[in-house]
């Protein structure tokens, strides 16, 4: 996976986590570097926001119901991706076995 910085769907990916989860930026943009599981879940993000912005095409009889839907849809993957973020934030500390001094 090429996702360097000129790379348009990662540009994309990162204006919308720019848009939704600003505070955890830095570290997202690494993580889509090097894990596949949180680019797919961005990936899926940024299908659903242009789903929910081509919301007003569809016939009107079903217009509100897939505006709800993918707006619960948008709302759930960014808490996904939020939490996934503050996950990778956990650092495991090693217990030293040697007595403190």
């Amino acid at each position: 996976m090429d996702m360097g910085a000129g790379n348009p769907e990662k540009l994309a990916i990162l204006a919308l986590l720019e848009l939704h989860l600003p505070e955890h930026l830095p570290l997202a943009q690494r993580l889509l570097d090097v894990d596949e599981n949180f680019h797919s879940m961005c990936q899926d993000l940024a299908a659903a926001i242009e789903a929910l912005t081509k919301v007003d095409l569809l016939p009107s009889s079903i217009r509100e119901v897939r505006r709800e839907e993918y707006g619960s849809l948008v709302e759930g993957l960014v808490e996904e991706i939020g939490d996934a973020i503050r996950r990778s934030k956990v650092v495991a500390l090693k217990r030293s076995t040697d007595p403190m001094p």
